[in-house]
């Protein structure tokens, strides 16, 4: 029973991290670069509106980072639940 408890709690941790992660994502590539880009257009980033920024690029570098946090988190679960490779 012991295992299977373990089982239980490492999923529903990478479940948690998974929706965690996709709300960040989706708080970004919807919130910022649709909702709210006609008040972040106000500011500028070098040259560009920063809501037209968010809308083209900086949803696609916070994805990356959201990619790299879910590999360095994972890894820690794994570790900590000694299903690591």
């Amino acid at each position: 029973m012991r295992q299977r408890a373990d089982v239980r709690q490492y999923w529903r941790a990478n479940v948690r991290l998974i929706a965690t992660l996709l709300a960040v994502w989706f708080i970004v590539a919807y919130g910022l670069s649709i909702l709210l880009a006609p008040q972040l257009n106000q500011f500028r980033l070098g040259s560009v509106p920063l809501g037209f920024w968010f809308a083209q690029q900086g949803s696609i570098y916070v994805f990356i980072i959201l990619i790299w946090v879910y590999a360095r988190r994972m890894d820690a679960l794994d570790r900590q639940y000694d299903v690591h490779e």
